[in-house]
């Protein structure tokens, strides 16, 4: 199992997704996982789900809030509205959600089971043990209050689900893979995605695996209340603070602000104008019957190139998942208002590739391929506008390319 840990600042946002924005969300995700399994196989589409800084930038690259805690319930909303019509076909089924459709979580997996041949009420189990390890074994001030469960035809599964500190207006995520897993207890999480704020207790931690061993050693031979005198009177007392135990190595930290805008500090800005730079390259050679349309061709191959590193990008490359916002903007005006044309025509080139992808004529597929390519080959050494001008243009363009956010369309 991937041991890939992380932390990350989500702020809490209050609100919904807009209808405009979800469905198109809901096609693009799934256009993107299709293109993911097609090249690489359903066992990595899940493995990028249980990457933190993977989901956050899967999340941007559809419009939805950068930053923000949104992503984790819009992303498993989309996927599980736009995977369930190609369940057969794909092989992958989303559980679960936020709020009242967690709990139903472990009967939507018997459900799963019986559809398929899975053992549903053994992955029933395995639901609710995951939230309970993450609610009571990591004691850590976040309440759980989402759940998905994303399970495939053999098998295999991954679980993100995300908890909520009020005090604080933070959220933190937590990802699961089941591939390699051998403990629910001994360090199984693949990341848990939040900033580090006061003590934590982490009985899921394989260092722990003493304690919980004479937690339950004490209590029998005890009992709660001989239990309660000697914790007072151990209160009392002065002792020396025994030397903790070796810390795990350090891991990466995504973290991400309260703020709303998006500046230069959080984005690389050399695989940005390495993407900028790919789409004027390849954008006339690849995509001539779409550059045609007028007004949105070369702009949507910008966007079509973060998707295509979203598609085909190493898990190293997604360290500033608010570059991918440039993509398509967000839903907040947040680098800029979403350019629905673009959006649109996204879409549209996905739906091609993909579907021509189907019947083996891979031609589309290869010419994202080679857009994402060619971006890493470019930023060796390209430059570009700083990110200040590029988000000027777009919002100087924001009208033409049909620019809509939560606040209405721009003018």
């Amino acid at each position: 199992m991937s041991k890939r840990s992380g932390s990350a600042d989500l702020p809490l946002h209050g609100g919904r997704v807009p209808p405009w924005l979800g469905e198109r969300m809901t096609k693009l995700g799934v256009l993107i996982a299709e293109a993911i399994i097609h090249h690489y196989g359903r066992d990595e589409f899940l493995r990028r789900l249980s990457h933190p800084f993977w989901f956050q930038s899967f999340g941007s690259v559809m419009g939805m809030d950068w930053h923000s805690s949104g992503i984790t319930t819009s992303v498993l909303g989309s996927l599980k509205r736009g995977l369930k019509p190609r369940a057969r076909e794909l092989g992958l089924h989303v559980c679960g959600g936020r709020g009242s459709h967690s709990r139903k979580t472990p009967d939507e997996l018997v459900d799963v089971g019986h559809r398929v041949g899975l053992d549903g009420t053994g992955l029933a189990n395995v639901s609710r043990l995951v939230a309970k390890v993450d609610s009571a074994a990591v004691q850590d001030g976040f309440d759980l209050y989402l759940h998905g469960f994303i399970v495939a035809d053999d098998g295999k599964w991954v679980v993100v689900q995300q908890g909520m500190n009020d005090a604080t207006r933070q959220a933190r995520r937590y990802h699961w893979l089941s591939e390699g897993l051998e403990s629910f207890i001994d360090s199984p999480h693949s990341a848990i995605e939040g900033r580090t704020q006061g003590d934590i207790i982490n009985l899921a931690d394989k260092r722990a695996e003493r304690s919980r061993g004479g937690q339950l050693d004490i209590l029998a031979s005890l009992g709660p209340d001989r239990i309660v005198r000697e914790a007072a009177a151990l209160a009392r007392k002065v002792e020396a603070v025994p030397a903790p135990e070796p810390a795990q190595l350090s891991l990466p930290h995504l973290v991400m602000p309260a703020r709303h805008d998006v500046r230069e500090a959080d984005v690389n800005m050399k695989r940005l104008h390495g993407s900028l730079a790919a789409a004027a390259d390849r954008g006339p050679v690849d995509f001539q019957e779409l550059l045609m349309v007028p007004g949105v061709g070369a702009r949507t191959v910008r966007a079509l190139a973060m998707v295509a590193e979203v598609v085909h990008g190493a898990p190293c490359r997604f360290s500033d998942p608010a570059r991918f916002s440039i993509a398509h903007g967000g839903k907040d005006r947040h680098p800029f208002p979403v350019p629905l044309k673009v959006y649109d025509e996204t879409i549209n080139v996905m739906r091609s590739a993909v579907a021509k992808g189907r019947l083996g004529r891979d031609e589309e597929l290869a010419a994202l391929q080679r857009l994402d390519i060619q971006a890493r080959q470019l930023e060796r050494y390209v430059t570009g506008p700083d990110l200040k001008e590029i988000i000027a243009g777009e919002f100087r363009d924001s009208a033409s390319f049909g620019g809509r956010s939560v606040f209405g369309w721009e003018e």
